[in-house]
C-alpha cells in the first residue's frame, strides 16, 4: 500500500526497493506485536480461565502447570503480519496475494481448532482438519499452476541443469509440501520457544533465497532460476520475522503465551509455500530438518507401537518430549534445536553457491 502511495503517486524513490520495504515490514510487525501483546494475553487468559484451561494431550505431566497459559497467541501473529504486509508489500504482485491467502486460510483452520479445544475440549476432528488443509492447499497449488509466469519444474540442488517438468502433477506435489510443512511445525510446537525459533531461522533463510531468486543479476550469478516478482515474498517473510520475534519475547521460557494451531499451522504452510514458489523444496527439507525429524519421530513411534504390539521406540513422541523425559531441561532442548537449525541454515545457503 505504501509502495503505491509513496512511490507510484508521490515518486518517493526509496519505496521501490524491496530491501527498504522488507525492513519496514519487520519493524512494523515487531512493534505492533509488542504494543498489543499485553492486551491480547489478558483477554485470552480470561477466556481460557472461564473454560477451565487447556493442555495438549500426550504431553508430560510437568506440562500441567501450563494449563492456563493463553494458547491462541498466533492470532496476534496473523493480525500483525497481515497489517504489516498490506502496508509494505506491492499489492499488484501475484505471489504476495497467494502468500497472504495461504497464511490467512491456514490461520482460520488453526483458529477453529484452538477455539473448539478450549471451549468444548474437543477440536476439529482429524478428518475435518486434514480435509480443510488439503482443500486450501489444492486451491493454492492450482492458482500457481494456472499462473502464466510460473513454471512447474522441480529443481534439484547442486546440479545446474537437473530438473523435471511435473506438469499437472505439480498441484499434488505443491499441496503435499504445504500440508506436510504445516503439520510438521504444528508437531514441533511443544516446548516454550521450540517451534517459533526454527521457524524464524527458516523464514530468514528463505527471505534471502526469495530475494536472490527475484533478482535477475544475483539469480543468474548463482545459477538459480530467476522468477520475476518472487522477491516480493521477502517483504512478507520479514513481516513474519518481526511478528515472530515479538511473539518470542513472550513465548521464551517461561512462556506467557503459546501460538496454538492458529500460529503453527499458518507459519508451517506459508514456509512450505515459499519453498514451492522459489523452487527450493529440497533445501527446505534441509534447513527445516528439525521439523522433519519431529514428524518422523511421530511416524516411527506409531509404526513401532503397532508392529511390536504396544512397545514404544521413544519415551514419548514428538521426540522433544523424549529428551524432556530423559531429564534434559526444557530450555536446553530449545536452545540446542535453535543451534542445530542455524547450522542447517548456513549449510543451505552454502549449497546455493555450489552449482
Amino acid at each position: 500500500m505504501l509502495y503505491h502511495w509513496l512511490y507510484q503517486f508521490l515518486d518517493i524513490n526509496i519505496f521501490k526497493y524491496i530491501t527498504f520495504r522488507a525492513f519496514g515490514a519487520f519493524l512494523t510487525s515487531f512493534f505492533l506485536f509488542l504494543i498489543f501483546a499485553p492486551y491480547v494475553i489478558q483477554k485470552l487468559k480470561k477466556f481460557q480461565n472461564k473454560t477451565g484451561g487447556y493442555i495438549r494431550e500426550y504431553t508430560p505431566d510437568s506440562h500441567k502447570s501450563k494449563k492456563y497459559i493463553p494458547t491462541m497467541g498466533g492470532v496476534l501473529i496473523t493480525l500483525t503480519v497481515l497489517i504489516s504486509s498490506l502496508l509494505w508489500c506491492r499489492l499488484d504482485n501475484f505471489y504476495c496475494w497467494v502468500t497472504l491467502f495461504t497464511f490467512l486460510s491456514f490461520s482460520i483452520i488453526g483458529f477453529m481448532d484452538d477455539y473448539l479445544k478450549i471451549k468444548k475440549k474437543t477440536g476439529l476432528s482429524a478428518k475435518t482438519k486434514f480435509g480443510l488443509q488439503v482443500l486450501f492447499s489444492l486451491v493454492i497449488a492450482t492458482a500457481l499452476y494456472l499462473y502464466p509466469d510460473f513454471n512447474t519444474y522441480l529443481y534439484f540442488p547442486i546440479f545446474k541443469t537437473l530438473y523435471i517438468d511435473m506438469g499437472v502433477f505439480f498441484i499434488l506435489w505443491a499441496s503435499f509440501i504445504i500440508v506436510a510443512s504445516s503439520n510438521a511445525v504444528n508437531l514441533t510446537d511443544g516446548l516454550d520457544g521450540l517451534a517459533i525459533g526454527p521457524a524464524l531461522i527458516v523464514a530468514t533463510t528463505f527471505a534471502i533465497i526469495a530475494y536472490i531468486t527475484g533478482h535477475i543479476i544475483l539469480s543468474n550469478y548463482l545459477h538459480l532460476t530467476y522468477i520475476s516478482g518472487v522477491g516480493e515474498i521477502t517483504v512478507f517473510l520479514m513481516a513474519l520475522l518481526g511478528a515472530g520475534l515479538g511473539f518470542l519475547w513472550f513465548n521464551a521460557f517461561p512462556a506467557q503465551m503459546f501460538m496454538g494451531d492458529v500460529g503453527s499451522l499458518s507459519i508451517g504452510a506459508v514456509l512450505g509455500l515459499t519453498a514451492v514458489i522459489t523452487k527450493q523444496e529440497f533445501l527446505f527439507a534441509l534447513v527445516g530438518a528439525i521439523f522433519v525429524i519431529e514428524t518422523l519421530s511421530v511416524i516411527l513411534q506409531v509404526a513401532y507401537f503397532k508392529i511390536t504390539g504396544g512397545k514404544r521406540l521413544f519415551k514419548r513422541a514428538p521426540i522433544h518430549h523424549h529428551f524432556e523425559l530423559k531429564g534434559i531441561p526444557e530450555s536446553k532442548i530449545v536452545i540446542r534445536v535453535w543451534i542445530i537449525t542455524i547450522i542447517f541454515a548456513i549449510i543451505t545457503l552454502a549449497l546455493i553457491k555450489i552449482r
